[in-house]
């Protein structure tokens, strides 16, 4: 008899907490439906019917669409499509060149900006302001500044007597002066850098100081293994920006000189837009996105012998 009176009191208790729970769940959708339906319109529908395209020969100006199969993936994959296998070294090479770079400079420079110097917030501006300056100006004052002729860099190396270069005039040199081209945009991975640095508990130093150690024991003990998850997210970022540049091939180079700087997204937007043969592209495309999940999954994969979680000691 007493357990009935015990559990008639909660019946209305567990109805009103299952009703906080429902209003709670509405207003969770409601508040997710605008990310969720731009998700879904703007971003998996394109991806779905990007997918079907690749199987037909959908060309914007035929008039009729016929599905083919796996026939653009048969070809790409031959080796039959030379301008494909040469948009993919490319591609390998400015990333190969552009990843370590980055991480390095970038990391470098934030470790500079981390120290409690005078002017510290000046100097952080100034690195980040060439990130949020426009891609088509970046690039034109760095057509003027590597012309072979009249350009600044190479009238300051005659000055300095040190050979010159053609730059992104010569096959040789093209992709490395993309790749210095880039370094002008690394603001917004230091100031991730910076974050991650931030973050690290000064006790940790102070510690290893008592200990006898210097700048190099810090960086190497301290700093490196407990920025690493900073490290690891850059580094991921970094090789899906590089896949999918297009920018630098478009405005300096527009793909030569003979091709040394046919990006893949550049051949992707040409034959998608200036050949029109949308099928084939939409291939291109979904090669690229296998190309850079695999490279994504190798850096999850590998990372569990590099990134230290502090509360959980390797990942």
């Amino acid at each position: 008899m007493n357990a009935n009176l015990k559990t008639i009191p909660q019946a209305p208790a567990r109805a009103g907490l299952r009703s906080k729970e429902r209003k709670a769940l509405l207003y969770g959708i409601l508040f997710t439906l605008p990310a969720t339906l731009g998700f879904i319109l703007f971003t998996a529908g394109p991806m779905l019917a990007s997918l079907y395209y690749s199987l037909t020969d959908y060309n914007v100006f035929q008039s009729a669409t016929h599905f083919i199969g796996f026939d653009h993936y048969a070809k790409l994959l031959s080796g039959q499509d030379e301008l494909f296998n040469k948009s993919l070294g490319v591609t390998f090479y400015f990333v190969v060149l552009k990843v370590p770079v980055t991480i390095v400079v970038s990391f470098a420079i934030a470790l500079l900006l981390n120290r409690n110097i005078k002017g510290r917030a000046l100097f952080r501006t100034i690195v980040y302001l060439p990130s949020i300056v426009p891609a088509v100006a970046t690039s034109i004052i760095w057509m003027w500044l590597l012309n072979p002729d009249l350009g600044l860099i190479n009238t300051m190396l005659q000055w300095l007597h040190l050979p010159t270069s053609s730059w992104l005039f010569a096959e040789q040199s093209v992709i490395p002066s993309i790749v210095l081209t880039t370094m002008w945009g690394i603001g917004g991975t230091v100031v991730i850098f910076l974050a991650g640095l931030s973050g690290i508990p000064h006790q940790y130093y102070e510690a290893i100081e008592v200990d006898g150690g210097g700048s190099w024991h810090k960086l190497i003990h301290i700093t490196l293994p407990m920025v690493s998850p900073t490290l690891f997210f850059n580094t991921v970022m970094t090789i899906i920006g590089a896949f999918q540049v297009f920018n630098e091939a478009y405005i300096l180079t527009q793909g030569g000189p003979n091709n040394a700087s046919l990006f893949y997204i550049f051949y992707l937007w040409r034959t998608a837009f200036r050949d029109t043969n949308m099928g084939y592209a939409s291939a291109l495309a979904w090669i690229l996105f296998v190309i850079i999940l695999l490279f994504t999954m190798l850096v999850f994969r590998t990372a569990k012998s590099w990134v230290y979680y502090e509360g959980e000691g390797r990942s």
